[in-house]
C-alpha cells in the first residue's frame, strides 16, 4: 500500500518535532497521491460525529464525517486518557484522496519539563521556596525603595509585636554593585526576575503545572490530500462503559402459551462529547480487546563500551653503564643463536588494545508492558448480535439512555424448579422461555422482571430473574419466586453389588457396582396439577441408571428430571446413580476375620466360596501355630530375665549357705526348661512354616 511522501525536517517534521508533537504516517488509498503542499497551507475542515457503536467488549466505535475540498486538515479532539486507544485504532476513509500524516501534541511528562529548569517542582509551593531555589538570579524589588541585585539569601526572622504576639518575616539579601542590600519581603510591593530567560523558565513551569492539573484533551491534526469536494470519514475505537441489557416478561393468563418480551439496552455517554443525531448501535458479542501504552515514550537499551585510548609506554629507569676493558665496541657474532640477537634488540612499542568489535549485536529493546487481554464473558464466543436504533439519537455527554432492543412474543411454559441448594423443601416458581421462531436472534445476558396478567387483564409484579445469554433456538429456565404450595422430601440410600469376580495367581479381583439412590416424594398443590423439574446433582464418574429409558436435559452440574404432580395428590421419583469400582485382594495376606467378612458380606460364586472357606480354615490353623510360638518365646524371655536376677543374688550370698544352694538348684531347673523350650520352639516353627506354605498354596490354587 503506497504511503505519503516521507516528512522531512525541512517540510513538515521540523516544527512538529521541535514543539514536542507526535507525527503518525498513515497508509493512503491504493492510488498514488500527487505532491502535497505544506501543512500550514491546507484548509481546515470540521468533523461531525455520525455513528456510535457500543460493544459488550467494553469499547465503543466512534465515526466522524467531514466535508472537504482539495487538501485539508481535519482536527479531532479526544480526551487525554483515550489517546492510547486512538493511536491503536484510528482509521481514515477518503475514497477520492488520501491521508498523509496525523500529528498531535507530544506526551511530555512533568518531570521532563523540570529537567531543563533550574528549580524542582516543589520550589513552586510558595514564594520562599522559589526564591531559595533561584539563588544567584538577578531580581528587582520595588516598594519604599527600588533595589536590583543578585539574590544571596532569604532568612526568616521572628519579631515580637507591641501586643506581645510574634510574627515571622523574611529578610532578603541582594548583592548589588554598591554592596549587600537588605529588604523585608513582606514590605516589598513587587519582586520580579530581571533576567528574561529566567522569567520565561518560570512561566513555562507554571504553564506545565496548570496543564497537569486540568482534564487534558488532545487535538489530532489529520492532513488529507485530494482534489474536488468529497466526504472524509475518521473512526477509532476507545474504552467505553459496558452497556447492560434488561428485560420485562409479561406472563399470560392461565392456559396461554406465549408471553410478551421487552428488552432494553442501558448505556451511558462517557465519550467526552455530545451525541447529536448519531446513528447508535449496540453489539453483544465476545471481541478480544486490549490496551497498549502507545502514547508513552520508550527507549531502546543499548550496550555501553569503554572509551578507546592508546596504550601507555613506561620506559625503564637507566642504571648507568660499565665500560668494556678489551674492546671499544661489540658486534653480535653471526653464529649467535637468534634468541641472543633478540635479547639484544630493542623492545618493540606496546601494541594498542584491539578496537571494540563494530558488528556487536544490540541488546533486545525494551518493549511496552504486556498488553492485558479483556475479553467479555459470553456464551457466543464466535458471533455477535447487532441492535441498531431505529432513529438518530441525541445524548449529552455524561447522560444515560435506555434503548429498546427487543419487543416480541415468545413461547413460555410455567414450571416449578427444585434446586436443593436454593431451598431444601420447596421448589422455585419458574418459566421456560423458548427463544425460537422465524427471525429470532440471540438474546444478550441481563436481568429480567416478570409481570403476570390475570383473567381480567390486570397486571401484577411477580419477581425478578437472572437470564444468561440465550442463543437463537435455545431455551432457558427462569426462576423468579419460591413456590410454597409444593413440598418435597428426600431420602438417600447407598449400596453396592458385585457384578464380576475373578481369581488367579493368588489375587482376587472383584468388580463392584456402587449405587447412590435418592427418592423424592412430592406433595401436590390443592386443586392444581403441576409440572416439576428436579435438578439432581451430577457426580464425576457416575452415570444415571434410573429413571430408565429417558434422556433428560442436563446442565454443567445437574440432571433436569421432569415429574408431573397431580392436584391434591402425591408423586415420587427415584434417581439412581452408579459407577463401577475394582477391588484387588491378595488372598494370602487376608486374615481369618477378613476372609470371614468377604464370605458373609457378599454373594460369591459357590466355587470361590468353597475355596475361601478352606483358605480361612488354613488361616485359623496358621494363627494357632503363631500364637503357640509367641507363647513359647514369651516364656523363654521371662526365664532368661529371672536367671539374670538369680546370678546377681549368687554374688551376694555365702557359698555355704542354704539359700545359695537353693538358688543353684533353681537355676539348674530353669536351664532344663530352656533346653525343652528350644526344642518346642523349633517344632512350633516347623509347624508354622508348613501352615504358611499351605495357606500360600491354597491361595494360588484359587482360580475362577
Amino acid at each position: 500500500m503506497p504511503l505519503d511522501k516521507t516528512l522531512d525536517t525541512k517540510r513538515h517534521g521540523g516544527p512538529a518535532a521541535m514543539l514536542g508533537w507526535t507525527v503518525l504516517a498513515l497508509p493512503l488509498s491504493m492510488s498514488v497521491l500527487p505532491a502535497q503542499p505544506a501543512l500550514a497551507q491546507a484548509a481546515a475542515a470540521d468533523l461531525t460525529l455520525k455513528r456510535v457503536l457500543l460493544s459488550t467488549g467494553g469499547v465503543g466505535y466512534y465515526e466522524y464525517e467531514g466535508r472537504v475540498s482539495g487538501d485539508a486538515t481535519l482536527p479531532l479532539t479526544v480526551r487525554r486518557d483515550q489517546v492510547d486507544d486512538v493511536l491503536k485504532s484510528i482509521v481514515v476513509y477518503d475514497d477520492a484522496g488520501g491521508v498523509g500524516t496525523i500529528a498531535l501534541p507530544g506526551n511530555e511528562p512533568l518531570k521532563a519539563v523540570f529537567d531543563g529548569l533550574p528549580f524542582p517542582p516543589d520550589a513552586l509551593d510558595n514564594p520562599i521556596s522559589l526564591l531559595t531555589a533561584l539563588k544567584g538570579s538577578v531580581v528587582r524589588a520595588t516598594g519604599n525603595r527600588t533595589v536590583e541585585g543578585r539574590l544571596l539569601s532569604v532568612q526568616p526572622e521572628t519579631t515580637t509585636l507591641s501586643s506581645g504576639a510574634t510574627t515571622t518575616r523574611h529578610r532578603v539579601t541582594l548583592v548589588t554593585p554598591s554592596g549587600l542590600q537588605h529588604l523585608i519581603l513582606e514590605e516589598a510591593e513587587s519582586l520580579t526576575l530581571a533576567e528574561p530567560e529566567k522569567q520565561a523558565q518560570l512561566d513555562r513551569a507554571l504553564s506545565a503545572l496548570a496543564r497537569q492539573g486540568e482534564q487534558e484533551r488532545r487535538t489530532l491534526s489529520i492532513r488529507t490530500a485530494g482534489t474536488g469536494s468529497r466526504t472524509v470519514r475518521v473512526a477509532y475505537v476507545a474504552e467505553a462503559p459496558l452497556w447492560k441489557a434488561t428485560y420485562r416478561l409479561t406472563l399470560p393468563a392461565a392456559g396461554a402459551t406465549s408471553g410478551d418480551l421487552q428488552g432494553w439496552a442501558v448505556l451511558e455517554n462517557r465519550s467526552g462529547a455530545d451525541w447529536s443525531g448519531v446513528e447508535l448501535t449496540v453489539v453483544s458479542g465476545n471481541p478480544v480487546t486490549f490496551r497498549q501504552a502507545l502514547y508513552d515514550s520508550y527507549y531502546v537499551a543499548r550496550p555501553q563500551v569503554p572509551v578507546e585510548v592508546l596504550g601507555r609506554i613506561l620506559p625503564r629507569a637507566d642504571d648507568g653503564t660499565v665500560p668494556m676493558a678489551a674492546e671499544s665496541g661489540y658486534q653480535a657474532d653471526a653464529r649467535e643463536p637468534p634468541a641472543a640477537k633478540a635479547m639484544m634488540a630493542p623492545a618493540p612499542a606496546a601494541a594498542p588494545p584491539p578496537p571494540a568489535p563494530m558488528g556487536r549485536a544490540l541488546q533486545r529493546p525494551e518493549t511496552p508492558g504486556a498488553a492485558q487481554l479483556a475479553a467479555a464473558e459470553s456464551t457466543e464466543a464466535t458471533s455477535q448480535v447487532v441492535f441498531r436504533a431505529p432513529q438518530p439519537v441525541t445524548l449529552a455527554s455524561g447522560e444515560s439512555l435506555m434503548l429498546p432492543i427487543v419487543a416480541r412474543s415468545v413461547p413460555v411454559t410455567r414450571v416449578d424448579l427444585f434446586q436443593p441448594a436454593a431451598h431444601p423443601r420447596n421448589p422455585l416458581a419458574a418459566v421456560r422461555l423458548d427463544n425460537s421462531g422465524a427471525g429470532t436472534v440471540s438474546l444478550p445476558p441481563g436481568v429480567l422482571t416478570l409481570y403476570e396478567r390475570d383473567g381480567g387483564g390486570a397486571v401484577s409484579y411477580v419477581g425478578d430473574a437472572r437470564m444468561g445469554a440465550v442463543p437463537a433456538g435455545d431455551r432457558r429456565l427462569l426462576s423468579f419466586s419460591l413456590d410454597q404450595k409444593l413440598r418435597i422430601d428426600r431420602s438417600e440410600q447407598p449400596g453396592q453389588t458385585i457384578s464380576a469376580v475373578t481369581a488367579a495367581d493368588g489375587v482376587m479381583t472383584v468388580t463392584l457396582m456402587e449405587r447412590q439412590t435418592t427418592t423424592y416424594t412430592i406433595a401436590g398443590s390443592v386443586g392444581e396439577e403441576r409440572t416439576l423439574v428436579i435438578e439432581h446433582p451430577r457426580r464425576p464418574g457416575w452415570s444415571l441408571a434410573e429413571p430408565k429409558g429417558s434422556t433428560p436435559d442436563t446442565t454443567a452440574d445437574a440432571y433436569r428430571l421432569p415429574v408431573t404432580v397431580p392436584a391434591d395428590g402425591k408423586a415420587s421419583l427415584t434417581v439412581t446413580l452408579e459407577r463401577p469400582r475394582l477391588e484387588r485382594v491378595v488372598l494370602a495376606d487376608l486374615s481369618a476375620d477378613q476372609l470371614g467378612a468377604h464370605l458373609s458380606g457378599r454373594a460369591l460364586p459357590p466355587a470361590l466360596k468353597t475355596a475361601l472357606e478352606r483358605l480361612m480354615t488354613l488361616r485359623v490353623t496358621l494363627a494357632e501355630h503363631q500364637r503357640r510360638i509367641a507363647g513359647l518365646e514369651k516364656e523363654r524371655t521371662e526365664i532368661t530375665a529371672e536367671q539374670e536376677r538369680l546370678r546377681d543374688n549368687l554374688g551376694a550370698l555365702p557359698k555355704d549357705s542354704d539359700l545359695y544352694k537353693r538358688t543353684l538348684t533353681k537355676m539348674s531347673e530353669q536351664e532344663t526348661r530352656l533346653d525343652a523350650l528350644a526344642k518346642e520352639l523349633a517344632a512350633a516353627r516347623r509347624d508354622s512354616d508348613a501352615a504358611q506354605k499351605a495357606v500360600a498354596d491354597a491361595a494360588r490354587s484359587v482360580k475362577l
